[in-house]
């Protein structure tokens, strides 16, 4: 019957009509009298034995005629069958996506470097996030906002194919230059379709300047900015005067790595220390309100009942045991040089609060508050993971706010879809 139905037209026709109208039978029969059911099953099963038990050629096509005739005759028409069929497809293709997303791989973002550099968050050129206005140190201050300035005036803007070529590798470019004189009266929110941004818009002295297909510039730090307001800086200040061809906003940017988060894999086992997981914010008592009711990317770290230490050699220290680059899953982890200070988006072990204060990381001991030195031990819940970020020096996680309920989990990183760097595939660990 396979090979009947791979080499011969015939029987791939006859039994693409038994199957089309066997459907329609079935969505009709509680609307059908007796004798049109019993008819066209009839016909169907006909056309059903011939196909089956090898009847020649012509015997089929007149089996397919008599089965297309009853379905003409008895089967209720309907109305505009073209449209109908279309949205039958595309609501099946829905719900398969729907159904693969729920219980097998779903997509995610990354929107900020705490995964740095296992995964990329959204980074951009200049970056005035980095600039901590609320710093002590005024003269670090003054350097680093001064050097962000530097950044986006040596910037170049490149031409329009190698910006195509370089939009593979996750980099896009925007460049806003004032069409008149006058200060930024307001910036629209990113106005977004399915996953996709389509565009944001600044008015400069009343006039629309459009950013067609912005990049993903990650969450802001406070709901009152927009994401391109604080990453472009203080450049976009509302009481400056722009003039007509000036620099507005002018930037590079890389996409935050896109990945699939396998679902499955923990309906048949428990996480393991090391995996990158993905999990819910609800519930964490002492996560800042911005960062509930979303999802985090981190490596665990600790399971239920896990005491939990961090020494001042950055390693960590799980019921007495010393981690090391032989744990599995934390080979990169403590691949740093004991001799090299912690850097940021570089692999540097983990910090406790005596050391970030040592390597003069802000906001110092209140990146781990739990942890603020190396004789303080954490001993975790039963029902709780911890979780650390790999980028140590710029990660709020566990170290911060503590555990959160092991049913927060949804998955594990599977797959890196985009962009297409070193990065791309299902090696990241």
């Amino acid at each position: 019957m396979i090979l009947r139905w791979l080499f011969s037209k015939t029987v791939r026709d006859a039994v693409a009509m038994r199957q089309h109208v066997q459907r329609l039978l079935h969505a009709q029969r509680d609307l059908l009298s007796p004798q049109a059911v019993g008819a066209v099953t009839l016909a169907i099963n006909e056309l059903r034995t011939a196909t089956r038990e090898g009847a020649s050629m012509g015997r089929i096509r007149i089996k397919t005629e008599e089965l297309q005739f009853a379905a003409n005759k008895w089967l209720k028409p309907y109305p505009n069958p073209v449209w109908r069929e279309n949205v039958e497809v595309l609501l099946v293709a829905i719900a398969v996506a729907m159904g693969i997303r729920t219980l097998f791989l779903q997509p995610f973002k990354i929107p900020t470097g705490s995964m740095q550099p296992t995964l990329y968050g959204v980074t951009s050129t200049p970056d005035f996030t980095r600039v901590n206005f609320f710093a002590d140190n005024e003269a670090k201050l003054r350097a680093e906002y001064a050097r962000q300035v530097n950044l986006e005036k040596s910037l170049v803007i490149p031409p329009f194919w190698e910006r195509v070529k370089r939009w593979f590798q996750g980099i896009s470019y925007i460049h806003v230059v004032a069409k008149a004189d006058g200060v930024i009266d307001r910036i629209s929110p990113m106005q977004h379709f399915l996953i996709f941004n389509i565009k944001q818009t600044i008015w400069i002295g009343g006039v629309p300047h459009t950013i067609w297909f912005p990049p993903d510039l990650g969450e802001s730090p406070a709901r009152y900015l927009t994401p391109l307001a604080v990453r472009a800086g203080f450049e976009l200040d509302p009481d400056r005067v722009y003039h007509k061809g000036e620099d507005v906003v002018k930037m590079r940017v890389h996409a935050g790595d896109h990945l699939f988060v396998d679902r499955l894999t923990y309906n048949f086992r428990l996480p393991r220390r090391g995996e990158i997981i993905v999990f819910e914010t609800h519930g964490i008592a002492n996560m800042a309100p911005r960062d509930q009711d979303t999802f985090f990317i981190k490596r665990l770290v600790a399971l239920p009942g896990d005491r939990v230490q961090i020494g001042d050699d950055r390693h960590l220290i799980i019921n007495g045991r010393r981690l090391t680059g032989q744990t599995p899953h934390f080979a990169n982890i403590f691949s740093f040089k004991p001799n090299q200070p912690p850097r940021d988006s570089h692999y540097s072990g983990y910090l406790n609060g005596a050391m970030a204060v040592k390597y003069d990381i802000l906001p110092g001991l209140k990146l781990a508050p739990l942890f603020p030195d190396a004789q303080a031990v954490f001993t975790n819940g039963d029902d709780t993971y911890m979780v650390m970020g790999d980028n140590t020096v710029d990660s709020l996680d566990s170290r911060s706010w503590g555990p959160f309920p092991t049913k927060n989990v949804i998955g594990k990183s599977f797959f890196v879809y985009w962009p297409i760097t070193r990065r791309f595939g299902w090696a990241n660990e």
